[in-house]
């Protein structure tokens, strides 16, 4: 099957021709398609039937094409720094820096301040973030992959379109971000507060919501896929009908919540 959704993938890039970043691309979509179509097979369909659920999921090619002008756009200006990869910076003061996409990776960062800094696309990849504070900077774009943030602050960050993957978030503090198609995978939320913030396209795909806190919370297209909603508080929260109904089939309490 990874080779029939990879020709899939190829015939509907093929009017592009070798653009720049196409093996990136490919690599990524497949391993995207691939786990929806294992997600389906999980959930006990067919062969057939997860293939044709799969493709159909896979959305406009040229609005794709779209995101990755507008990423190398994002990225045209700035050239990867490692300097600060695998170091220690326990206390460190980088506040106010200019510090986008910076690979900090397997770094030890706790409690290093970070407020008001530029990361845009940084890398936190194995990186010891705890108590560390982000308030007021800017991670747009950023990766957190496998990362400990414990007891961290992120109060008015912008984390648009920011990935957090395998992350433990116990005390995190979100307060007044911004989380638009942020993207929280197999991550450990047990009671975060996202109390009044707005979601919009925020993801949290094969994530533990346990006590987890919505109150107020606007959320408008925002995914749950597979993840644990049944303890999590949406007390007063505003959803889109598609998120709602998504969310009372996870059979999440929506006794307090508003449609729109």
């Amino acid at each position: 099957m990874n080779d029939k959704l990879k020709q899939f993938i190829d015939d509907a890039f093929k009017s592009y021709g070798d653009f720049p970043a196409r093996k990136d691309v490919v690599q990524e979509l497949l391993a995207n398609l691939t786990e929806r179509y294992n997600d389906h097979k999980a959930d006990g369909k067919s062969d057939g039937e997860a293939y044709s659920l799969t493709v159909e999921s896979f959305g406009d090619v040229s609005e794709i094409m779209a995101q990755v002008a507008h990423s190398q756009e994002k990225t045209a200006d700035t050239e990867k720094d490692d300097r600060f990869r695998a170091t220690s910076l326990l206390d460190a003061d980088l506040a106010d820096t200019k510090l986008s996409a910076f690979d900090f990776s397997m770094s030890a960062l706790v409690g290093a301040n970070f407020d008001k800094s530029n990361l845009r696309a940084a890398k936190f990849k194995a990186t010891a973030l705890k108590g560390a504070s982000f308030v007021g900077a800017d991670l747009s774009g950023a990766h957190f992959d496998g990362s400990a943030v414990q007891e961290a602050n992120f109060h008015n960050a912008n984390l648009t379109e920011t990935a957090f993957n395998r992350c433990a978030f116990k005390d995190v503090v979100f307060g007044g971000a911004i989380l638009d198609r942020a993207t929280f995978k197999r991550s450990d939320l047990n009671g975060v507060q996202f109390d009044g913030l707005t979601l919009r396209g925020t993801i949290f795909d094969k994530s533990s919501l346990k006590n987890a806190t919505f109150k107020g919370t606007v959320l408008e297209d925002v995914s749950f896929h597979h993840s644990e909603t049944k303890k999590a508080i949406f007390d007063g929260a505003t959803m889109d009908k598609l998120t709602y109904a998504l969310l009372k089939g996870m059979k999440a309490n929506l006794d307090n919540v508003t449609v729109k």
